[in-house]
C-alpha cells in the first residue's frame, strides 16, 4: 500500500505545478482568446495563488474533524470541474470564476502532507518529504518546456485538459486506495480553535518559519531566472528552457544526494547542513570575480538548492510531529508561511534588479542567517529530540 500512497503523493505533487507554471507560455494565446490584454491573465493566476492559500487554510483543520478521504475527492472534483470550465468559457469573466473555482479544489493538495503524516513512520517521514520536494523542483523546472509543447501542438486548452484527466487519475487512485474515514460528519471546533495552539506554540513556528527560508532561496531564484538569463544574459526562449530543465536535473542529483544524507544524520544535523550550504551559494554569488555567464550563475544555486533540500523537509516534518492530531491544520499553516515568505523574498530581491545575482546572494546569506538564529535555541533542540 506505501508504494501506492506514494505514486498518490507524486501525483498530487505534479498536479500542483500544471495551474500555476504550465499556463505560463499560453499566456497571449489565452489573452486573444478572451480578448483581453496578458496583464489580465497574469492577475488571474496571482488570484489563483491567494485563493489556494487561504483554501487550504480552511481545508486542513476540516480534514482533522471530517477526513483526509472525503475532502481530497471533493477537492479533486471541484479542481476538475473548474479547469474544464475554463476550456468552454470565451469570456474573462467567467474563465476567471472557473479558475478560483479550480484553485479551491486545489487547497486539498496540501493534504500530502497530513497524509505523509497519518500513513508512514517517523522514520519514513522526511525522507518522503526529500523525494517530494525534489519532484516538486523537477516538475518545476521541466514547465515551461512542457508549456510551450502543449501550447504549440494543441492551443492553450491542452494545460486544462491534461490536468483534468490526472485530476480524474488521482480522484480514482484516492477513491480506491485511501481507507474510508471513520470521523464522523459534523465540524465540532472552529478555525480559532484549530490554530490556536499552533500559533502558541514557539517550537513550531519557528520550524514553520525555517520551512519558509529554505522555500524562499528557491523561489527567489525561480522568480528571477527569466530577468537574469533572458534580459541579462540574452538567452532566448528556447534556450532559457533548456538550461531550466537543467536547472530541474540539478535538482534531481541533489534530492538523491540528500535522501543518502538523510540516512546518516539526523533532522537537526540537516538543517544546519543545509543553511551553510545556503550560506556558500550566497557567498558564491556576492564575491564573483568573473564576467557573468549562464553555468557561473547556476553552480552557486545548485549549491543554494542542495541546501534548501535539506532544511524545508526536515523542519517540515519536526513541524508536523510536534503537533499529529492536528497535521492537517498544521501541514496547512505551514504552507501558507512557506509561500507568503517566499512571495515577500522574491519581490524584495527583483527591487534591485540592476544587481539580480547578487542581490540574490545577499538574500541568501540573509535567509541562511536567519535561519541559523531560529534554530539556535536549546529548548527547540529538545522539542526536536524528543519528538525525533
Amino acid at each position: 500500500m506505501h508504494h501506492a500512497v506514494i505514486a498518490f503523493l507524486l501525483l498530487l505533487t505534479l498536479l500542483g505545478a500544471f495551474p500555476l507554471d504550465v499556463i505560463l507560455p499560453s499566456f497571449p494565446a489565452i489573452s486573444a482568446h478572451m480578448s483581453v490584454d496578458t496583464a489580465h491573465v497574469a492577475l488571474s493566476v496571482s488570484l489563483f495563488a491567494l485563493v489556494v492559500a487561504i483554501a487550504q487554510l480552511i481545508v486542513g483543520p476540516l480534514s482533522d474533524q471530517l477526513g483526509r478521504r472525503r475532502l481530497l475527492l471533493a477537492g479533486l472534483a471541484l479542481s476538475i470541474t473548474g479547469a474544464l470550465g475554463c476550456t468552454l468559457t470565451a469570456h474573462y469573466p467567467s474563465f476567471l470564476a472557473f479558475r478560483m473555482a479550480q484553485a479551491l479544489g486545489c487547497g486539498c493538495f496540501v493534504l500530502s502532507q497530513a497524509l505523509i503524516q497519518d500513513v508512514f513512520s517517523a522514520r519514513q517521514r522526511n525522507g518522503l518529504r526529500i523525494l517530494l520536494t525534489t519532484a516538486s523542483g523537477l516538475f518545476i523546472s521541466i514547465s515551461p518546456l512542457l508549456g510551450s509543447w502543449l501550447q504549440s501542438s494543441f492551443d492553450w486548452q491542452a494545460s486544462f485538459v491534461v490536468f483534468a484527466v490526472l485530476s480524474g487519475v488521482a480522484w480514482v487512485m484516492c477513491l480506491s486506495m485511501l481507507p474510508k474515514d471513520h470521523r464522523p460528519m459534523g465540524i465540532r471546533t472552529g478555525l480559532i480553535e484549530a490554530y490556536g495552539p499552533l500559533l502558541r506554540d514557539r517550537s513550531f513556528l519557528r520550524l514553520g518559519a525555517l520551512a519558509s527560508v529554505a522555500f524562499s532561496c528557491h523561489f527567489a531564484f525561480i522568480v528571477i531566472s527569466p530577468l537574469v538569463f533572458m534580459e541579462q544574459l540574452g538567452l532566448s526562449a528556447e534556450r532559457f528552457g533548456e538550461f531550466f530543465l537543467l536547472f530541474g536535473l540539478a535538482y534531481l542529483a541533489a534530492g538523491l544526494l540528500a535522501q543518502r544524507l538523510n540516512k546518516y544524520l539526523k533532522p537537526l544535523q540537516l538543517m544546519r547542513l543545509g543553511l551553510v550550504l545556503i550560506a556558500l551559494a550566497g557567498t558564491m554569488l556576492v564575491f564573483q570575480w568573473q564576467a557573468l555567464t549562464p553555468l557561473r550563475f547556476l553552480v552557486p544555486v545548485m549549491v543554494g538548492t542542495t541546501g534548501t533540500t535539506l532544511v524545508r523537509p526536515a523542519a517540515t516534518s519536526c513541524a508536523l510531529a510536534l503537533h499529529p492530531n492536528r497535521a492537517g491544520a498544521a501541514a496547512a499553516l505551514v504552507s501558507t508561511l512557506v509561500f507568503a515568505a517566499g512571495a515577500l523574498a522574491s519581490a524584495a530581491i527583483t527591487l534591485f534588479s540592476d544587481q539580480l545575482p547578487r542581490s540574490l546572494g545577499a538574500g541568501f546569506l540573509i535567509l541562511a542567517a536567519a535561519g541559523a538564529l531560529l534554530l539556535a535555541p536549546q529548548f527547540l533542540h529538545r522539542r526536536i529530540g524528543k519528538e525525533g
